[in-house]
């Protein structure tokens, strides 16, 4: 099955939430929806469901045009950010409900709950009642009544964002299991791009309702088309600052002129907006190519990880150091960069070089 979206466009009261997009979703694989926060992932994902209508484009499953056909007569399943299950009914009850109002067969919805219930580890838990279960399980036994239909369009609306950092590291990790041989168009949105990257197969990256990239998950992080999908995709995101090229040499803010890295090679004189990811900047200047100052806004302490804030040449930047780095607010400090690493950005926002890998 594949999902086309041809100019699909959503307005509520006037107000244009969806923005003449136009998206492939095929089988095998996980399709992202990535955005921030009110970026159009769950307009979108309603759309697809059947749940809302586009105010203009179409919505084809197999090439079948489906825009006005009701999910009640489409095979969806869809699951939530919140844990929704039937508080007066057990685990196994929960899974089997969709399949005993579709009057199923009592030896065919046994064998589905069960099969469902061994792929999320749940087995152990089917004569339990949803309070007697942890968060996770809670959203495991949501999940697995959904998939438990069979359904030829799954959609996952951030399914793992109400759950404690473990427990979302222990379930991601499962995900692509889940769903290796599960013959359906799986969509997942997420705000997080550390899913995005773990799950692969392909990202669409939205930002106000627009889709700004849509691709194969590592060479949408690898290669960001704009400043805006640079920063989506990206936690905390890549740092950005004025630059000039000039006779194959580059000056980065109040930096000295340095070579041009060989990417840059084929790049007209004239300024760009130059990107790094706060994972390869460091604090350690010694024999660094390219150094900047900075000024200590704050320095989040992570584990073995420091996350420094600084304000670089009037940008808001952030260093991912290895290490805790207990750093004093406002004080100077000197941000190596490698000229490898670096991106260059249009006028425009578009991508004009980025790293060879």
């Amino acid at each position: 099955m594949s999902l086309v979206l041809e100019g699909v466009s959503r307005r509520v009261d006037g107000e244009l939430h969806i923005d003449d997009i136009s998206l492939t979703c095929e089988r095998a694989g996980f399709n992202v929806l990535l955005g921030l926060t009110e970026a159009g992932k769950t307009t979108l994902m309603r759309l697809m469901a059947g749940l809302d209508r586009p105010t203009t484009g179409r919505v084809l499953e197999d090439g079948r045009d489906v825009t006005h056909v009701p999910v009640r007569r489409r095979g969806v399943a869809m699951v939530y950010q919140q844990f929704i299950n039937y508080p007066s009914l057990t685990v196994y009850d929960n899974i089997a409900s969709p399949l005993k109002l579709a009057g199923l067969a009592r030896s065919e919805i046994e064998q589905r709950v069960r099969r469902e219930a061994e792929r999320l580890h749940i087995e152990h838990l089917l004569n339990r009642l949803p309070a007697e279960l942890s968060g996770g399980q809670q959203q495991r036994t949501a999940m697995a009544r959904a998939l438990v239909r069979d359904a030829s369009l799954v959609l996952l609306d951030e399914p793992l964002v109400n759950l404690d950092y473990k427990l979302r590291e222990e379930l991601r990790s499962e995900l692509r299991d889940i769903f290796e041989d599960r013959d359906a168009v799986v969509v997942y949105a997420t705000t997080d791009p550390q899913e995005a990257l773990v799950l692969g197969g392909r990202t669409a990256v939205l930002h106000e309702g627009k889709l700004v990239q849509h691709g194969p998950t590592p060479h949408v992080y690898r290669h960001p088309a704009s400043t805006t999908v640079a920063q989506v995709f990206a936690d905390p995101p890549m740092n950005l600052i004025g630059a000039r090229l000039d006779d194959g040499e580059l000056r980065i803010g109040d930096a000295a002129r340095v070579p041009a890295p060989a990417h840059f090679g084929g790049l007209p004189a004239g300024h760009y907006e130059i990107g790094i990811r706060p994972t390869h900047l460091s604090l350690d200047a010694a024999g660094a190519a390219i150094t900047l100052n900075g000024e200590v806004e704050v320095a989040e302490i992570a584990g073995s990880v420091t996350f420094v804030h600084l304000a670089v040449g009037g940008r808001d930047w952030v260093v991912e150091e290895a290490g805790v780095h207990p750093l004093e607010l406002g004080s100077a400090v000197t941000i190596a960069a490698e000229p490898s690493r670096l991106y260059a950005f249009d006028a425009n926002g578009r991508l004009a070089a980025a790293p060879e890998s």
